[in-house]
């Protein structure tokens, strides 16, 4: 289309209805096409060209003569060939307004949304561009290149696209106990200036990954391989957040971290299998510590409440046994005083005393032979009562015994026998007493 729109306003025909088409004038010689009809042969092509040049030399303001050798030509013809080079220029004129008008729009740009315009002026920023419809001037004066600032950015350290596409030369750094881990992880960032990020940095996200294996390599090589691999986690994570922020400040990148995410954290694969075993050792361990501290937290503290039982009814034991001592030397001193003063009445006093815990003591059978009767009262609940109470008094005596074998810290009577084997000791002592008076009398 713009081939045969210049050919049209050079003023060249293309038709098969022109009377030159086929014709030779060169150097004076006859038509070489005499005699045909037009549109019977194919164009001459020198004619052609000379038409072409004709039209150039009038475009450049040359005068057309016949003989083709410049100068001052006839009237017809220098009237045409100004004629033809005011158009030519009233049509250059127009052209050159539209390329202008296309040039001036050229600078025109729209910055969407949490987007930033970044304006250069001859390669130096001038200026920013807020979001909508912006204009600057066009090159070679002016560019300009648009930001997201908004946008949530992520790079991947030690992976790329999935944690099983490792990156070992990323990922394996060393402890501070001297071990070697594995560990992945993604960095999230925006952008707080543009312009420090499009005019401080060569490769922007190649700066942000190297800045965060730089950090945490140093934050790893400070913490032991058993803090990274399991509680530590966090705070690897959260001090290598900090640290980056810190360089990528000092670098003046433009730059704000958001978030760093631990994906992967693990021993080298090929020793995997080994640090499983140590790792499942470990916690046999542990499970054996906590079993081996529950059962002592159950039998210890049982022990000591057994213990201080043990303790305490010894000396009960004992300060009834002191007590009871105490008692029975006042009592005898008491009758000792009462003997002095009326021996015959204390006497028969403490007979009948004497007889009166003994009968109390025993199966008792009551006849009344005075009367003459035959009745018979038979008392069988206080016999089979008594019964019972001698054993339990048996019993007792037997324990005693065996408690005066032993040391009291070891045995203990039970607190219900401890009453019936001192009143069964009282009724010894009163039953020799007794015997003692009538031995006397």
């Amino acid at each position: 289309m713009r081939v045969s729109s210049l050919m049209k306003r050079l003023g060249l025909k293309l038709s098969l209805n022109d009377p030159r088409w086929g014709s030779d004038q060169k150097e004076g010689k006859p038509q070489a096409n005499e005699g045909k009809k037009p549109g019977e042969g194919p164009p001459d092509m020198e004619q052609l060209w000379r038409d072409f040049n004709q039209r150039l030399n009038s475009f450049f303001g040359q005068k057309n003569r016949p003989d083709g050798n410049g100068g001052n030509g006839g009237g017809n013809g220098g009237n045409g060939g100004r004629s033809d080079l005011a158009g030519m220029r009233a049509t250059a004129g127009a052209i050159g307004a539209v390329v202008a008008l296309i040039w001036l729009a050229s600078g025109s740009f729209i910055v969407q949304e949490g987007q930033a315009g970044v304006v250069y002026t001859f390669g130096k920023v001038s200026h920013l561009a807020g979001s909508g419809f912006n204009w600057r001037w066009p090159y070679p004066f002016q560019s300009d290149e648009t930001v997201k600032v908004s946008q949530m950015r992520m790079v991947e350290i030690g992976y790329r696209g999935n944690v099983k596409n490792k990156q070992a030369r990323e990922s394996l750094m060393l402890t501070d106990d001297e071990n070697i881990i594995d560990i992945q992880f993604a960095v999230q960032f925006k952008l707080k200036d543009p312009v420090a990020w499009l005019m401080n940095n060569r490769d922007e996200e190649d700066t942000v990954r190297q800045v965060a294996e730089t950090s945490i390599r140093e934050i790893v090589g400070k913490n032991k391989m058993d803090f990274v691999l399991y509680e530590g986690r966090d705070k690897v994570a959260l001090e290598t957040q900090q640290l980056m922020q810190q360089i990528l400040d000092r670098y003046a990148s433009g730059v704000l971290i958001s978030n760093v995410t631990l994906q992967a954290v693990q021993p080298p694969e090929q020793v995997q299998g080994a640090f499983d075993d140590a790792v499942k050792a470990g916690q046999d361990r542990e499970r054996q510590k906590n079993e081996g501290q529950a059962y002592a937290n159950d039998v210890i503290p049982k022990a000591r409440g057994a213990a201080s039982r043990l303790l305490q009814e010894a000396e009960g034991y004992r300060s009834m046994v002191t007590e009871n001592a105490t008692g029975n030397a006042a009592r005898f001193k008491q009758v000792l005083t009462e003997y002095q003063k009326a021996p015959g009445v204390t006497r028969d006093r403490m007979y009948l005393e004497t007889m009166q815990q003994i009968f109390t003591s025993a199966s008792k059978v009551m006849v009344d032979a005075k009367s003459g009767s035959n009745l018979l009262y038979l008392p069988l609940d206080k016999l089979i009562a008594q019964a019972a109470a001698t054993d339990s008094a048996a019993a007792a005596a037997r324990a005693a015994a065996q408690a005066a074998a032993t040391p009291p810290s070891t045995t203990t009577l039970p607190a219900d026998v401890m009453p019936q084997v001192e009143v069964s000791r009282q009724r010894d002592s009163r039953a020799r007493d007794a015997l003692r008076e009538r031995e006397g009398r």
